[in-house]
């Protein structure tokens, strides 16, 4: 995909950046079996009350597309490579010749329209894009959606992202995060082979509020802008108190969640 800057004709267009999707199918209902309406929370109640920051408004409506993770039987050919509007990620319809069904899948960098995918439980053999049990996939490989249930996958899903498989044993595995961070994981865990693909969303630039609204992302406000009700740091003309949360707990320097392993 290639960035794509418009000649800024009215304002929103001044500084927003699109990308060029010449690549991606225009015919987003192929298979109408895996796409469905799914009711989404206002992120507030009638009352008006807002009960969480940032997000409110219905939006415009989207539909769901159903992503299948795991399939220890699949072999698979990609038929087009669509837009998802719930997610960053790409979206790819495949074909499985085994079973003669219609499934969607997060497209995996450097897979194209004809690009044959399958389970390791099918063809030994590793591909971009294919599903496969952790004690399968070597050690130093990128992997994306990982499914420790092996009904959805829980891990790794967002445009762009991938994990490092650092360290391996006939147990567990450890598994370096996007987010650097170095999780255990039991080996039977289930994963695809490769990077997502869609790595430049972050330079997308909306150029104009409605966007965002239209996406149900409502504006932010500064704490010190806030009344002393509403904010730790409200009421105060600059700063003056250490960074803290909306619910006074401190925002640098002191870590917030515990470290935990994910076991079966």
């Amino acid at each position: 995909m290639l960035l794509l800057k418009k000649k800024p004709i009215i304002n929103s267009q001044r500084n927003s950046i699109h990308f060029k999707k010449f690549l991606l199918s225009k015919n987003n209902k192929i298979v109408k079996s895996l796409i469905f309406g799914k009711k989404t929370s206002q992120a507030g109640r009638s009352s008006g009350r807002i009960t969480t920051y940032h997000r409110g408004g219905s939006g415009v409506k989207k539909l769901f597309r159903f992503i299948n993770f795991t399939s220890s039987k699949n072999l698979s050919v990609i038929l087009s490579i669509m837009y998802d509007p719930r997610r960053g990620a790409l979206v790819a319809l495949c074909y499985n010749l085994l079973t003669s069904t219609f499934l969607n899948s997060l497209s995996t960098l450097n897979t194209f329209p004809g690009s044959i995918i399958f389970s390791f439980l099918t063809f030994p053999e590793l591909k971009l894009g294919s599903i496969l049990p952790m004690s399968k996939i070597p050690a130093g490989s990128l992997i994306h959606s990982i499914c420790i249930n092996q009904t959805q996958s829980k891990y790794i899903k967002s445009s762009g992202m991938f994990g490092l498989v650092t360290q391996k044993t006939l147990t567990f595995c450890k598994i370096k995060m996007p987010s650097g961070s170095i999780k255990k994981f039991p080996i039977n865990i289930y994963c695809s082979l490769g990077v997502l693909n869609n790595a430049f969303l972050n330079n997308i630039v909306i150029g104009k509020a409605g966007r965002s609204r239209l996406s149900g992302k409502r504006p932010i406000v500064r704490g010190v802008a806030m009344n002393p009700v509403d904010h730790p740091h409200g009421g105060q003309t600059s700063g003056g108190t250490p960074s803290k949360t909306p619910w006074g707990l401190p925002t640098k320097g002191k870590p917030t969640r515990k470290k935990k392993n994910v076991t079966l």
